[in-house]
């Protein structure tokens, strides 16, 4: 925890400056999951529709690098996890809260330590700023009233002042106009997961200024990024899916929640101190025919499968080579199903971190 807390603090101080010494206006994306895939959207559509733009943070160019290319009239996309937000003391422009669900409790003391540190892209903000919530979320929808800015919405389930899915189309609704961006079901981007990221850079890109049509052209052209739910391969009549960005419980729930297809799921990996008891229970219901355990948690993942009457296939395999894994789903898995990386637990134990991990997924599965 103490080497924990001194990277914390050295990423906070970095965003520090940045808000400091940066003359361009800035976008900020934060949530548990999800930021990487909005902030890359909402790049892509203002550079699509002309800006001068630029991808910053976690994805894209290092921060303090960048400021010598900055003017007055650039935009920077800027993904910000909570502990470069922890003690900032200015807002974006546009600040961007995606979903908020229980993570990093080996960064933070707490779900509220960590809910907290979220709350510093909005609580800085004035009265001409704007916020892009998801009103899908209890604790983001609170988050209206910490901020000074215009608030806007992005929803999968309810017509809201921003843009929403309603009988599968993405709408726009803002400053008086309700504009239809297109079928939810043509993205490219698997799961409903990603609708709420794709309404959320629809509403925010809009906000700048970019146009419909770079808007609806970026959006369903957009394949995704790597190691989220990216398809790697087809073997035998089964499908190969690498979601080694796959965290926490809650986006290997959106992973499997995307397929109808019988599923080989490989969980596992270190320990964040996450509770998996929900995950079980939606496996449980899902289509996952086999579940492939792996790592630290191993047996923690059991047992919560076990309390949540999981009736199919558990195979513990410890702490094997990739290509042991794979050879394993293939065994096990039926012609026309899936195999799907999605660990809900972060790399550490077994590999250098989560690219390490898909990249190894990807080169087992490019051999069968």
């Amino acid at each position: 925890m103490e080497k924990s807390t001194c990277l914390g603090g050295l990423r906070s101080l970095i965003s520090k400056l940045f808000f400091d010494l940066s003359p361009s206006k800035i976008i900020g994306v934060t949530g548990t999951k999800g930021k990487g895939t909005t902030s890359t959207l909402i790049s892509n559509i203002l550079e699509s529709t002309g800006y001068d733009v630029y991808l910053a943070g976690n994805i894209g160019l290092p921060r303090l690098d960048l400021l010598p290319r900055l003017k007055s009239t650039s935009w920077v996309v800027l993904e910000l996890s909570s502990t470069q937000l922890t003690d900032l003391h200015k807002s974006p422009h546009i600040a961007v809260v995606l979903n908020i669900t229980t993570d990093h409790l080996d960064w933070h003391k707490d779900r509220e330590e960590y809910l907290e540190a979220k709350t510093q892209i909005i609580r800085h903000q004035k009265s001409n700023d704007i916020a892009v919530l998801a009103y899908d979320y209890e604790d983001v929808r609170g988050f209206l009233k910490l901020t000074r800015g215009k608030v806007f919405y992005f929803s999968n389930a309810q017509k809201v002042n921003g843009s929403y899915v309603k009988d599968g189309r993405i709408l726009l609704e803002v400053r008086n106009k309700k504009i239809e961006i297109g079928r939810a079901e043509k993205l490219l981007l698997k799961g409903r997961h990603n609708w709420e990221n794709v309404c959320a850079a629809v509403c925010a890109s809009y906000l700048v200024g970019a146009s419909i049509d770079s808007i609806k052209e970026t959006v369903f052209s957009f394949k995704g990024l790597e190691h989220r739910l990216e398809l790697v391969g087809e073997v035998g009549g089964v499908k190969f899916y690498n979601d080694s960005f796959s965290t926490n419980p809650q986006t290997t729930i959106a992973a499997i929640k995307s397929f109808s297809e019988p599923i080989t799921l490989i969980l596992g990996g270190s320990d964040k101190g996450l509770n998996y008891d929900e995950m079980a229970r939606e496996i449980t219901k899902s289509t996952v025919l086999n579940s492939i355990i792996i790592g630290d948690i191993s047996k923690k993942i059991k047992r919560s499968l076990q309390k949540s009457g999981y009736k199919q296939n558990i195979t513990e395999l410890g702490y094997p080579k990739t290509k042991k894994i794979i050879e394993e789903a293939v065994k096990v898995t039926p012609k026309g199903g899936i195999v799907l990386l999605s660990p809900a637990a972060a790399s550490f134990d077994m590999f250098k971190d989560y690219k390490d991990r898909g990249n190894q997924f990807k080169e087992a599965v490019k051999v069968l």
